[in-house]
């Protein structure tokens, strides 16, 4: 329109918008140039033209201009249906242009997308909007009046090529929005609509949202309070038929308004009874006009289902018409529970409500959960069918394993979580069994001996420094529990509860076995039962939420009679009914963490726990830390089956130390002189690691800066020596002799006879209370000596009142099993006697 004889290289991925086209847009600050080809000139961005006039002879470059030096230029529309459309036509500039790709010109039809009418709106550019609901263009455009609109792509190019108005077509691939349900491409399409005025309400969102916590807490001021930073005006209405009619009646002429409050206004206003308030009903139902001209009718559009849940507190208590003072009683909700991608949805909605109501939140703490996706990252779809079915994972490990795999998994946290039907597997064998097992064993052995719950009171509390240290673990757990839920924390609520499981499973009652076996009931074989009995029982409430089913199953066994009939109408333990021991549970952890790395250093050396070894050493610079060593020195050598134990406190007697930086928590500090702080950890010496291990940090300099630095970000190696192996962990060092003589070989071997023998007991279903008589013989003379040598030891262990060494080889014969004693043979027959 200004410059005869010159084109404007515009591009679009979407031609059948073209007939509404409204605007050019630049940028404001690319270089343009204008250059002849032929009789014609074009324009656009400089940085484009190696892509569409490659080697272009410099004297064709006409004029070079910026963006905003173009603004305002006018230019003549492609289609001349709406050419007289008033403000339209011109050059105007946006920040989506980019020269990455097209032309660095893009075409605008404010009509068919966001970014159009915004800059649209702004700039007063006309919206043209000339399709119908089904996406068929209109009889504004009367070549394709009727057609669908992604149909009319191939007629626009071929119109548009036979004009000589198309420089270059070809295909690219990109993203494009589709339906998740029918895989149909989306189209953006402009339409009158009703809002809330969120923009004018928005400090007040933001003073409402900093009164709330969130878990995790980082999505309050995150995630959540950007979005509140940048919210916007908010659609509330949807041309729909099914959904709540939008209360606005208004006359024909749109000049007089009316907002329906409530059911008996409408009855009022409209003189009718009104008994259902569904679209095809109130739509007939008319208010007549206070200007005395055409009645007024109901607009078309129903409610965006988003803000009834928004106003779902006072929807539920039918407030204010009902209830008020229960609904001011229980407003703001004490807790709220949904997903991440609630933070557009449901939690904004209703503080958007609650706050333009009532100047506050809906509620007062939040528990926001990632996204559960199929094992390969996928959202889960039931037409990729990308995931187990849920019945089938209740069914085949339960719903409490299902329960305890997403409760300890980062989910809670907001995180998106893989769903992993092993993960669940290992839930259910790692944890729930163990646990299972221990309620076994406690009701097998108390049926075996008549122990009952009715004993409990009689029971004095015990001295065994095993039954104090569960007790005052339990305390604790109870505790730690107590708090990560009062603060909404269910990852951290979990971690104590399976710590505790641990503990009792694999330390308590592996421990405190023999106490049970005993024949005779003397007063610590009942301080166990005692103690035992408690700690399921109190366990049980303390696991009702998060394995339900098993703690029901559990409790009802093990209640008395004066106790609520369920787990779930029990009261949630509370932690002071107990008495705490933190300097026992402190000797305990050590002792642990000492056995923890023994059971480490056996796994990684293929040393089984059934072999003895001679020696342990236990080294720590803590006075305190050897001092409980030495006080549990005997449980730490029959738990990991070694015979002797050396306390020390110098590490550089069994290791060679050296360092290295710790990247991951230097790297972001140090940047750029990470490679000179690692050559100077590096060449720390075994004193500086030592030093610095005593006295809790250590200096390197770099560019003639001293640089402080804490154990944490320096990691120390240990390198082993001849028959030592070494592992260690926060203020202990362990390292296990793996030497073998003759006798330790022996016994090792004795071990793994009656490991065997206990598996035959069990394969022929024998009580554990059932003592027998057996056969042996073995061609293996190391089997057979360890068998003569540890007789009485191997007897005792599998209940064997006799034992004696067969004549001749028994294989063939009947009731004889062939055992595996490593790889050698040991023939065996048991009988019950």
């Amino acid at each position: 329109a200004d410059e005869p004889n010159t084109w404007y290289l515009a591009w679009t991925t979407t031609p059948w918008t073209l007939p509404s086209n409204t605007a050019l847009a630049v940028g404001e600050n690319i270089p343009y140039v204008k250059i002849r080809d032929g009789g014609a000139c074009y324009w656009l961005a400089r940085d484009r033209l190696p892509v569409f006039y490659p080697g272009i002879d410099p004297t064709n470059i006409l004029e070079t201009a910026h963006g905003s030096s173009l603004q305002g230029r006018k230019y003549l529309p492609l289609f001349p249906y709406f050419a007289n459309a008033a403000g339209g036509f011109r050059i105007v500039a946006a920040d989506f242009v980019s020269t990455d790709e097209g032309t660095g010109i893009v075409h605008m039809a404010p009509g068919f997308g966001e970014d159009d009418y915004r800059v649209g709106q702004a700039l007063g550019l006309p919206t043209l909007c000339p399709i119908d609901a089904e996406c068929r263009f209109t009889d504004e455009v009367p070549d394709y009046a009727g057609r669908y609109v992604k149909d009319v792509d191939s007629d626009i190019i071929r119109r548009l090529k036979s004009e000589g108005a198309i420089v270059r077509h070809e295909t690219l691939h990109h993203s494009y929005p589709h339906c998740w349900r029918c895989d149909s491409p989306l189209i953006s399409r402009a339409i009158s609509a009703w809002y809330v005025r969120v923009e004018t309400l928005r400090d007040r969102i933001i003073a409402a949202n900093a009164q709330t916590k969130w878990m995790p807490a980082h999505l309050r001021d995150g995630r959540f309070g950007k979005w509140l930073e940048n919210a916007r005006d908010w659609n509330i209405s949807r041309d729909r038929y099914w959904g709540t009619p939008l209360p606005v009646w208004k006359s024909t002429d749109g000049k007089e308004v009316v907002c329906v409050g409530s059911v008996a206004e409408l009855e009022a206003l409209s003189g009718r009874h009104v008994a259902d308030l569904h679209k095809h009903v109130v739509d007939m139902i008319v208010i007549p006009s206070r200007r005395g001209g055409e009645p007024l009718r109901r607009v078309p559009q129903v409610l965006d289902c988003w803000f009834e849940s928004g106003a779902m507190p006072y929807a539920q208590a039918h407030y204010p018409f009902e209830n008020r003072d229960r609904f001011e009683k229980n407003f703001p909700a004490d807790f709220i529970a949904e997903g991440l991608d609630q933070t557009r949805g449901w939690f904004y909605t209703l503080m958007v409500l609650s706050t333009a109501l009532f100047d506050k939140p809906a509620f007062k703490n939040v528990v926001v959960n990632g996204l559960v996706l199929a094992e390969d990252g996928r959202k889960m779809s039931k037409r990729l069918k990308n995931y187990p079915d849920p019945a089938y994972i209740i069914e085949s490990y339960g719903a409490d394993a299902l329960r305890l795999y997403l409760i300890s998994s980062p989910v809670v946290r907001a995180e998106d979580l893989r769903f992993s039907e092993n993960g669940v597997r290992h839930t259910m064998r790692s944890l729930l069994i163990p646990l299972w097992n221990a309620y076994s064993f406690f009701v097998t052995y108390a049926r075996l001996d008549g122990w009952t719950t009715d004993k409990m009171a009689a029971t004095p509390p015990s001295s065994n420094m095993l039954d104090r240290w569960i007790l005052s673990s339990l305390a604790g757990v109870i505790a730690d529990v107590t708090d990560a839920m009062d603060s909404y924390d269910l990852q951290r609520s979990v971690r104590p509860f399976l710590r505790f499981m641990d503990d009792l499973t694999n330390w308590y009652i592996r421990r405190s076995r023999r106490r049970f076996w005993k024949s005779q009931d003397d007063e610590d074989k009942i301080q166990a039962y005692r103690t035992l009995n408690m700690v399921l029982l109190e366990f049980s409430r303390l696991a009702a939420p998060f394995i339900p089913f098993l703690s029901e199953s559990m409790y009802r066994n093990l209640r008395t009679d004066s106790m609520p009939e369920s787990v779930h109408l029990a009261d949630f333990p509370d932690a002071r009914s107990f008495e705490r021991d933190r300097n026992l549970e402190d000797l305990m952890d050590t002792v642990l963490t000492a056995v923890r790395l023994g059971r480490q250093l056996r796994a990684e050396h293929n040393l089984k726990v059934r072999q003895p070894l001679n020696a342990i050493h236990v080294v720590s610079r803590s006075e305190s830390v050897r001092a409980r060593v030495q006080a549990l020195q005997d449980l730490i050598l029959d738990e990991l089956n070694v015979k002797s134990l050396k306390i020390g406190s110098d590490e550089r007697n069994l290791a060679d130390l050296s360092a290295k930086p710790n990247y991951r928590r230097l790297g972001p500090r140090l940047g750029p002189r990470m490679k000179s702080a690692a050559a100077a950890i590096s060449a720390m010496t075994a004193d500086d690691i030592c030093r610095m291990q005593e006295e809790g940090r250590h200096s390197i300099r770099l560019d003639g800066e001293e640089i402080v630095l804490a154990p944490e970000d320096i990691v120390v190696e240990r390198a082993r020596r001849s028959d030592v192996v070494v592992a260690a962990e926060g203020e202990i060092l362990v390292a296990l002799e793996t030497n073998l003589t003759e006798d330790l070989i022996l016994e090792g071997l004795a071990r793994e006879i009656v490991s065997r023998l206990q598996n035959q007991r069990k394969n022929m279903g024998l009580d554990v209370a059932q003592r027998i008589s057996r056969l042996y013989w073995t061609s293996d003379e190391a089997v057979a000596r360890a068998s003569s040598l540890h007789v009485q030891y191997i007897n005792s262990e599998t209940l064997c009142i006799e034992s004696a060494l067969h004549s001749s080889d028994p294989s063939g014969e009947p009731g004889w099993e062939q055992l595996d004693i490593n790889g050698k043979v040991l023939w065996s027959k048991i009988m019950p006697r």
